[in-house]
This record gives C-alpha cells, sequence and structure tokens, in this order.
C-alpha cells in the first residue's frame, strides 16, 4: 500500500507567541484542473451559535451552572458534566459549534471549537494552543493519518484585559489530567489558525470517502487562510498526487519542505512521486534519508503482526503488537490485534483485557460497537473462537 500521510488536529488537550509562516507561493492552486465543491467550503460560520445553543446559553440550567461553580468552571461543568448535554468523543468529522452542539458530539477539535464560541459569547477570553505531544496514527482507505493536539483556556470576563504572562490565570480544558496537561510543551495558536486547521481536516475526510474535488476546495481555504501551514500544504499535495498532477504534488511538498526541512510525513509522500516521475536517484536518496530519520514507521511491525497471525505464528504476533502498542499506547487497532493474538494462544484473561483497552481508546463510534460486540461475546463464552476475527 502506498503510504501517504496527513496531518489532523482532532484532539483537545489548552505559551509562546505564534509566529505567522510565510506565504506559499501563489501558482500552487489549480482551481481548473478540479470540479466545483457539492458543498459550501469554508468556516465563516465556524464560532456561530444556533438558536439551539442561545436557548441553551439563556437557560435556567446554564445560569444555575454558573451560579453554583462560577463562571469558567460553571462553562466548562455545563458543557462537559456527564449530567447535562452527554457529549460524546467522535472523531469521523471535524464540526462547526452549532454542529457539534446539535449532535452532542465531535472531535477534540470540534469540541475546542464550540468551548470557543461559548466563551466568546459570555465575553470571556480565550487561548488556543498546539499541544507538543508524539501524534497518533491511524490508517484508513489508504491514508495514514496523523492526529496532532490542541486545547483551549478560558479567563474570567473581568480578566478580559490580561496580559500574555497571565496563562496561570486561564482555566486549562483537556480531556487528559490537568497536572500532566500542564507539564507538555505548547505553542499558543492564533485563532486563524484554528480555523485552517479545521478547514485542513475537513479537506483529509473529504479524502477519506473519496471525494477527491471537494478535498481540493477544503485543503485550498485552508493553505488561503494560514499560507504557510505545513499540514495544509502537505494535505494539498497529497490531493495532487492522487489527482495524478505529481508535478504540482512535487512543488507542494517542496513549498512545505522549505518550511519544515525534516518533516519526515512530507518527506515520505514525495518520496514515492519523484519515483512516479522517473527521478529515480532522486528518490532513492530521499528513501536513505527518510531511513536515517525514521527507520520504522508507523504500523511497521503492525503490518509484520498481521502477516505472523496469517501465518499462525500467534507468539510472534503477539511480541510484535506489543512493540508496536507501547510505540502507539492509544490506537484501538493495535489493542485489539493484540487482544487477539493472546485469544489465539489461549490467553483469555489478557486477550479480554486488550480488547477492553481497543473499546476504551477508539475514537470512533462504529468501532466501539464492533469492539463491544466482541468483547461482550468474549465475556459470554469465555473460549477462543474464530467469530472474534473481523
Amino acid at each position: 500500500m502506498k503510504r501517504i500521510a496527513i496531518l489532523l488536529s482532532l484532539s483537545l488537550l489548552a505559551g509562546c507567541a505564534s509566529v505567522q509562516p510565510p506565504a506559499a507561493p501563489t501558482p500552487l492552486f489549480a482551481d481548473a484542473r478540479f470540479a466545483p465543491p457539492s458543498e459550501q467550503v469554508g468556516a465563516d460560520d465556524l464560532f456561530t451559535l444556533s438558536p439551539a445553543m442561545r436557548s441553551y446559553l439563556n437557560s435556567q440550567a446554564f445560569g444555575r451552572q454558573l451560579r453554583q461553580h462560577g463562571q469558567r468552571q460553571g462553562l466548562v461543568h455545563a458543557l462537559y458534566s456527564k449530567n447535562d448535554l452527554m457529549l460524546e468523543y467522535e472523531s469521523a468529522r471535524t464540526r462547526t459549534a452549532a454542529q457539534t452542539f446539535a449532535d452532542r458530539s465531535g472531535n477534540c477539535l470540534s469540541l475546542v471549537i464550540m468551548t470557543a464560541a461559548f466563551a466568546k459569547e459570555l465575553g470571556m477570553p480565550i487561548r488556543f494552543r498546539s499541544v507538543d505531544v508524539d501524534s497518533t496514527w491511524s490508517r484508513t482507505a489508504g491514508l495514514y493519518l496523523a492526529s496532532a493536539h490542541v486545547n483551549i483556556s478560558i479567563g474570567s470576563r473581568r480578566e478580559a484585559g490580561m496580559r500574555s504572562t497571565d496563562q496561570d490565570d486561564m482555566l486549562l480544558v483537556d480531556f487528559i489530567p490537568q497536572s500532566e496537561a500542564q507539564r507538555i510543551r505548547a505553542r499558543e495558536l492564533e485563532e486563524e489558525e484554528i480555523v485552517a486547521l479545521y478547514l485542513n481536516n475537513r479537506a483529509a475526510e473529504m479524502l477519506v470517502h473519496e471525494r477527491l474535488d471537494d478535498a481540493y476546495w477544503w485543503a485550498r481555504a485552508a493553505v488561503d487562510k494560514r499560507p504557510g501551514m505545513v499540514p495544509a500544504l502537505n494535505t494539498l499535495a497529497v490531493i495532487y498526487d492522487r489527482h495524478g498532477d505529481r508535478a504540482l504534488a512535487e512543488q507542494t511538498y517542496r513549498a512545505a519542505l522549505e518550511r519544515e526541512p525534516e518533516n519526515v510525513m512530507v518527506l515520505r509522500n514525495l518520496q514515492p512521486v519523484l519515483a512516479a516521475q522517473g527521478k529515480h536517484a532522486e528518490a532513492q536518496a530521499l528513501a536513505q534519508r527518510i531511513a536515517a530519520i525514521e527507520p520504522f514507521p508507523p504500523y511497521h511491525y503492525f503490518d509484520k503482526g498481521m502477516v505472523a497471525l496469517r501465518e499462525g505464528d500467534y507468539g510472534k504476533a503477539r511480541e510484535l503488537f506489543e512493540r508496536e502498542v507501547k510505540r502507539a499506547p492509544y490506537n484501538d487497532e493495535f489493542r485489539f490485534w493484540l487482544g487477539v493474538s493472546h485469544l489465539k494462544l489461549g490467553d483469555i484473561k489478557d486477550a479480554r483485557e486488550q480488547i477492553a483497552k481497543a473499546l476504551d481508546t477508539s475514537t470512533r463510534q462504529e468501532m466501539r460497537q464492533v469492539y463491544s460486540a466482541k468483547l461482550a461475546h468474549l465475556r459470554r463464552t469465555g473460549t477462543a473462537t474464530g467469530t472474534l476475527i473481523r
């Protein structure tokens, strides 16, 4: 399978100054090569409150939360407690604030956007941050998707005139323990960067569904919003590659590498594009450079583990899956197949544990349903059966 990597920003986690990246060269766009979008493309309504959101904001229940917990804690408690909205984490689609509220679910970027929309309406200062943690990889439709992390922090209305050094007075909104989140290095993001990340996510989601023309317009909007953002340039280049416009893909990858010369994701994407254009010596040299930077790419041990599993070497499969889980402990796919290897070896208790962890770490509703059903079956039977393999 051809390895194509795209960076998404899907996780809610909430600095230093943000630096405006240099502009991308204008020849990167190729509008005439793509059909018009099938839906409205843009982010004008990204933070817009719907009538239902305004009604909730003015409700007695919401007002009670603010009175009981204070302005900032009250907002977070109202949005994220299990007793009211009952929001669910769901990573398949990046939503606007209004869509997240209506669906009562969203990935973490969507939840950041919705939180920001309510805070803005209440006059609270907000800060967006990109958090310096290892990317989480997933794979679908021939795409390797790396999930980056962003978060939000909120100040009280009376702090609206605070200086940039007042970050300690902000309330961090996060899905990881506060003590851990506060130790992680982070870079402050401007709001237009959050907008560009949203547009880039939508482009990647269009790619997953093989809607190439729509993907182009979303990626174009992301690059137009934040011309030097490497993830957006990378996504645009992937679209060109899949569209057969390899010269444009190469040009766009190189524009991204001018900003981040050691970006392995972009380098890996560029290498087959060079080979496809007959630039074999350059492609080979680039492959050697990539191997020196990252000798074992994402899914390296997992793919070998799947081969071992198919060949019936369950002990080797378990060892390889364990190595991949050690590198990416929150990847539900890795956890599930580690559970399968335990099951094949007759280790029922360990199999249950790993599949339960797959259920706990999954960010997609359909996969949570699959894991839940398989785990329930395993608990009922308590035996190793072939029906667990999907």
